[in-house]
């Protein structure tokens, strides 16, 4: 039987008695990736620094591959757990070049200059920063120190790798670029690693679980589409991605914009549209309540008109089932 690379029992946290995770239980099996989602102080840097060493535990454990580094009674300090992380913030060392930042770990596993070097190098081409080996943090952009930060990351041979949202500071095309970098070497290596984000797109792209944090309390976990697709409760839905939320006679519906379609026999009025690029968004005056359509390509319709819609799908926030495409003709209310 395999060894989960983590397993939290329990997790609470404290800042001067003032809670900021309570009761947390998760695992994160070897080489599983497990996004954590939440709004800021929702725990999610919290839950990362306890799992690190850098925060102890007011109640429960934490255990890395079956040992338990972490209670209220003490634990492993952070650089005996075996663990590393990447921070949003890059902490590079600003008196060392890239070179030397990246090999710095290999030379804490006892590797002579030149071998922890030569690895260092190998993981700097791999990240297409090699040519930038013996510049300072200072010379560098943001997107190249958060390569330089993976690389370094990356040279721990870590079991378990901590991402703290590390793409906050970057722009669109560098984190797309650093994100399937990302991706690429953390499947090289089989580790695991537990990845924080405010972005609903970016954890539902990464990750093979999802964990919905809310005020340092899980609120759900599951696979990507069953989070996004059977959210528990309205905020896990909005967390996730837009939804609107149209009522019956069978009670409230959740509604992702590309579960509906401009086409149908119900009628509604664009209240208003925006053209997002590769598709366009629809916000329609419906008798069941406001509801955003998504369709591809450019708009077709304007402020005003009068539409046919339909129901493709649709999750009940109450009793949680699915609802064919005719139940669309049964609603009747405003929202």
């Amino acid at each position: 039987m395999s060894t989960d690379a983590l397993e939290l029992r329990g997790l609470s946290v404290s800042y001067d008695g003032t809670p900021a995770l309570t009761d947390v239980h998760l695992t994160v099996a070897a080489g599983e990736m497990v996004a954590l989602l939440g709004p800021s102080g929702s725990g999610k840097s919290t839950l990362l620094h306890a799992v690190a060493g850098f925060h102890a535990p007011r109640a429960g454990e934490v255990w890395l591959g079956g040992q338990r580094v972490a209670a209220p009674d003490g634990g492993e300090p952070p650089e005996r757990r075996g663990v590393a992380m990447v921070f949003q913030n890059y902490a590079l060392w600003p008196h060392l070049t890239a070179l030397d930042t990246v090999a710095y770990p290999g030379r804490r596993r006892g590797l002579r200059r030149s071998q922890a070097r030569a690895e260092a190098m190998a993981i700097l081409e791999r990240l297409q920063v090699a040519h930038l080996a013996h510049r300072r943090p200072s010379e560098l952009s943001g997107g190249e120190q958060q390569r330089v930060g993976l690389g370094r990351a990356l040279a721990r041979h870590a079991a378990l790798y901590l991402f703290d949202e590390p793409t906050a500071h970057l722009d669109t095309h560098v984190r797309g670029v650093f994100l399937e970098e990302l991706l690429t070497r953390r499947r090289e290596s089989g580790a695991a690693a537990l990845y924080a984000t405010h972005d609903a797109e970016e954890a539902l792209g990464v990750a093979d679980r999802v964990v919905l944090l809310a005020a340092g309390r899980v609120v759900q976990v599951g696979t990507p589409e069953e989070v996004y697709r059977r959210p528990v409760d309205l905020w896990a839905a909005r967390l996730t991605g837009p939804a609107s939320v149209l009522t019956g006679p069978d009670g409230a519906v959740l509604v992702r914009p590309e579960w509906a379609r401009l086409a149908g026999d119900r009628t509604a009025v664009v209240d208003d549209v925006w053209f997002r690029g590769p598709h366009s968004d629809y916000l329609l005056n419906t008798d069941a309540g406001r509801l955003l359509v998504r369709e591809p390509g450019p708009p077709r319709h304007q402020s005003g008109e009068t539409v046919a819609w339909s129901l493709l799908e649709s999750w009940a926030l109450d009793g949680a089932v699915d609802l064919p495409d005719q139940v669309s003709r049964n609603f009747a209310g405003p929202e």
